[in-house]
């Protein structure tokens, strides 16, 4: 039985010459304490990462706000860093995203995704984002206006990149359609648990037109760190005790196999993991060293589905 072999070379952010680690440090834990301690911890997460070979730091500016820090507080407390060591900006590509405003809640018009990204450039104390993504659709914006937005962002050297989360192949689509450049990537949520990117149509769009997918969650937020008993439902217990005979078969943990799962998919994604600790972010890039067969692969995704295929 053929065998899914993970590519541990970089991949590219589309069609773009920016290469990334195949898995990224993302940053929605990063803020919540404030002061000199909070920057030295910040810090030593951001060296630890790089350190295990992460070079892609995924930020928004609605960051941190789940743990009552202000808004853009995951944004400042990383610019804090890269000003005390300039040095660590020419190691990473640093991806942000705009368009939430809490309570609206979502905002993509030309005046405000300028105004975010200026803001998100002020916080992170640098003077270009690597790629810069719209969070989630703004159903009140044109998809034209939001791609003159973009380019022209793109055009002053604000952004080298850009791309869309939380979207509909559909809404890709109709972006793309209006753009002369490219998007580079797409982000979903996708998980051994979270599997609707592979049949709904956003992993085949992005095979189709070169663009990476950078996947949110892979972990499905710890549930699939969970025992399997503590599972609040059927389809995770069946998941997690799915990966944990995988993971014995391997003589791999539980999060390696999961991650491997969806750096084995064919349109090649980047897993964001949001780990905060040297040990559990080397324990995700041991993915890397999984070798699935299709068996394995199909297994889990059966047991994420709660049937199985045809």
């Amino acid at each position: 039985m053929s065998e899914i072999v993970i590519d541990r070379n970089p991949r590219a952010l589309g069609a773009s010459d920016i290469k990334v680690a195949p898995i990224a440090y993302g940053m929605w834990r990063f803020a919540g304490a404030t002061g000199a301690q909070a920057e030295i911890d910040a810090n030593a997460k951001v060296e630890g990462a790089l350190e295990a070979g992460i070079t892609l730091f995924d930020t928004a500016d609605v960051y941190g706000l789940d743990s009552d820090a202000p808004f853009g507080a995951a944004e400042e407390l990383f610019g804090h860093v890269l000003k005390a060591r300039p040095a660590l900006r020419d190691q990473m590509v640093i991806a942000s995203k705009g368009g939430i405003i809490p309570g609206t809640p979502y905002d993509s018009s030309a005046k405000y995704l300028r105004e975010a990204c200026e803001a998100s450039l002020k916080r992170l104390q640098i003077e270009t984002i690597d790629l810069y993504q719209v969070h989630r659709p703004d159903l009140l914006t044109h998809p034209a206006e939001l791609a003159d937005t973009l380019q022209t962002l793109r055009k002053e050297g604000k952004i080298r990149e850009y791309g869309l989360s939380n979207v509909t192949a559909h809404q890709i689509a109709a972006l793309q359609a209006h753009l002369d450049h490219p998007m580079a990537t797409q982000q979903p949520e996708l998980s051994a648990l979270a599997i609707e990117p592979v049949t709904d149509g956003v992993l085949d769009l992005c095979m189709a037109t070169n663009m990476t997918p950078l996947a949110w969650s892979p972990l499905a937020g710890g549930r699939l760190m969970l025992h399997a008993s503590e599972a609040p439902t059927s389809q995770l217990s069946d998941v997690i005790t799915t990966l944990d005979k995988l993971a014995d078969k391997h003589a791999a943990s539980r999060t390696a196999i999961a991650l491997a799962f969806v750096l084995a998919h064919p349109s090649k994604p980047i897993a964001i993991i949001g780990s905060q600790t040297p040990a559990r972010i080397a324990d995700a890039m041991s993915a890397l060293d999984v070798t699935l067969s299709r068996e394995d692969w199909y297994a889990v995704y059966e047991a994420a589905l709660g049937a199985p295929l045809p």
